[in-house]
C-alpha cells in the first residue's frame, strides 16, 4: 500500500457556486491535508486531522503556500492538431480543408501517431490537465496510439476514433461499414482497459452521409452508456452547408436527434449559434453544449452565450475546453481567461469560482464522472493540479496586493498559464513532461 500525504491550501467545489460570496459552495482549507492512499483520496481536512491518520512513516510532501486542486479536464480537443495550433485561416471550413485535413492524413503511419501522442500527453501534464476528452483521426492507428500513451500515464482519458465518410480528402475517408467495424474493434481494444472512455465519434454532419449517420447511431444502441461527442453550430457557413446536406431536418441539432444522438452523456463542442427551439432539446435530452472559447475567437466563430444558456428556465448543461487546434492554447487557465473575455463582450460577468468550478467538478459533471474525478472528496482518484500565483515576476508583484481567494483564482486566470503549474500529480503520483 502507497500512502502519501499532501499539505497546502486546498480548493474543492461542492457544487457551481451562486455569486463571488457564495462560501457554502466550496471546500477550502488555509492549512489542509490530502491522505492518498493507492491512487485515492483518502482522507480530506485541516492539516492536523489529517496527519493525526496518517500512519508513520508515509511520505509527506509539504506544498505551502500554493494552492492544490483537482486536476483540470479539458472537455474538447483534436490529439492530431498539435501542429495545426497556429495556422491563418479565414474561418473554421478553410482552416479545416487547408491545414487540418492534410494534418490528419499523416495520422495512418503508427509511428507519426506514437510520437505526436507522446507530446500531447506532456502539453497536457505540464498545463495541469488530467482528463481529457480527444477526437482520433479517422484512422484506428491514431485511436491505438492515444490510449496506449494514456495507459502509461495512468490517466483517465476520452477518446474516440474519428467517422467522416465525405466531404474530406480521400486519404480522411473511411465508409459507413469500416467506421462502425473500426469504432467497435477500438471499443474491444481499449474501453475499460485502465483508465480509458472510448467514445462514439461523428466528426459532424458534413462529413458523414446519412448512412454513416445510421451506423453510427447503431453503435449507440449497442453501446448505450458510452460518449458521444461531435460537433454542432460552431460557424454560420456551416450551419447553412449542413442544412443544405439534410433537408429534412428541423435545423441542425435535429439532425443528431433524428439519429438518436442526443443524450446526458452527448458532448456537442462550440453550439455557439442554437435557437431556442435547439437550446431546449439540449436541455430536455440532458446534451452537453461545450464552449471552447481560445477556438471561437482565433477562428472568429462567435461568441458563445454561455451564461445566457446556463440561466434559462430550461437550461443547457455545460463545458469548457481548449479546442486544440483551433483553439491556442493548451491551458485551461487561459480557456476560462478567454471565457471570461467572452462574457464581457456579450455584458455578463463570470466570476473567478465559478471558471474554476467550471474546469474542475463542472466538467466532471458534464462527463458524468464526478464519482471518480473533479473533486477532493474521499474514494475519488487523486488526479490533482498544484498552482502557484506567485510564478512569474509579474504574477508576484500583482500577489502583493491580493487579499482574498477570489482575487488569487483571477490572477492565475488572467495571468497564469504553464509556469503556474507547481505539480500535476495522476492517481497520486507527480508526473512531469517526458516521463
Amino acid at each position: 500500500m502507497t500512502t502519501t500525504l499532501l499539505r497546502g491550501r486546498l480548493l474543492s467545489f461542492h457544487r457551481a457556486p451562486l455569486s463571488l460570496t457564495d462560501s457554502q459552495s466550496y471546500l477550502y482549507e488555509e492549512d489542509g491535508g490530502l491522505l492518498i492512499t493507492d491512487g485515492l483520496i483518502a482522507a480530506v481536512g485541516p492539516y492536523a486531522e489529517v496527519k493525526a491518520k496518517t500512519a508513520e512513516g508515509a511520505a509527506e510532501i509539504d506544498h505551502r503556500p500554493h494552492l492544490i486542486m483537482p486536476g483540470f479536464i479539458d472537455m474538447h480537443l483534436h490529439f492530431p492538431q498539435m501542429q495545426v495550433i497556429a495556422s491563418y485561416a479565414a474561418n473554421l471550413l478553410e482552416w479545416l480543408n487547408s491545414y487540418t485535413f492534410p494534418e490528419e492524413c499523416r495520422f495512418v503511419e503508427s509511428a507519426h501517431a506514437e510520437r505526436i501522442a507522446t507530446h500531447f500527453y506532456d502539453e497536457l501534464i505540464r498545463h495541469g490537465t488530467t482528463t481529457a476528452v480527444a477526437y482520433c483521426s479517422v484512422h484506428k492507428t491514431s485511436a491505438d496510439a492515444f490510449f496506449a500513451e494514456a495507459m502509461k500515464r495512468n490517466m483517465r482519458m476520452v477518446g474516440g476514433k474519428v467517422m467522416m465518410d465525405r466531404n474530406a480528402p480521400q486519404g480522411l475517408l473511411d465508409t459507413p461499414e469500416m467506421g462502425y467495424d473500426e469504432t467497435r474493434q477500438v471499443i474491444a481494444d481499449w474501453h475499460g482497459k485502465g483508465r480509458n472512455h472510448v467514445a462514439i465519434t461523428p466528426r459532424f454532419a458534413i462529413t458523414s452521409t446519412p448512412a454513416q449517420m445510421e451506423a453510427t447511431s447503431a453503435l449507440v444502441r449497442e453501446f448505450p452508456d458510452l460518449h458521444i461527442q461531435t460537433h454542432l453550430s460552431e460557424n454560420h457557413d456551416e450551419i447553412k452547408f449542413t442544412c443544405e446536406l439534410y433537408p429534412e431536418a428541423i435545423d441542425y441539432t435535429d439532425i443528431y436527434a433524428r439519429y438518436g444522438l442526443l443524450g446526458p452523456k452527448s458532448l456537442f463542442g462550440h453550439a455557439i449559434h442554437l435557437s431556442e427551439r435547439e437550446a431546449d432539446v439540449m436541455s430536455e435530452t440532458g446534451a452537453v453544449a461545450v464552449h471552447c472559447p481560445t477556438s471561437n475567437l482565433f477562428l472568429g466563430s462567435g461568441l458563445f452565450p454561455l451564461k445566457a444558456l446556463a440561466r434559462r428556465e430550461k437550461p443547457v448543461r455545460i463545458g469548457v475546453a481548449t479546442d486544440i487546434g483551433g483553439g491556442s492554447s493548451y491551458s485551461m487557465l487561459k480557456t476560462m481567461d478567454e471565457a471570461y473575455k467572452i462574457q464581457q463582450l456579450l455584458g455578463e460577468r463570470l466570476n473567478p469560482l465559478e471558471s474554476y468550478y467550471l474546469m474542475t467538478r463542472g466538467n466532471a459533471e458534464a462527463l458524468s464522472l464526478t464519482d471518480r474525478i473533479g473533486t477532493l472528496e474521499p474514494g475519488t482518484e487523486a488526479d490533482l493540479v498544484v498552482l502557484d500565483a506567485t510564478a512569474t515576476p509579474a504574477m508576484a508583484l500583482k500577489m502583493e496586493v491580493v487579499k482574498t481567494l477570489p482575487e488569487e483564482l483571477f490572477l492565475l486566470q488572467t495571468m497564469g498559464d504553464d509556469r503556474a503549474i507547481a505539480e500535476t500529480y495522476v492517481a497520486g503520483i507527480a508526473l512531469k513532461a517526458g516521463l
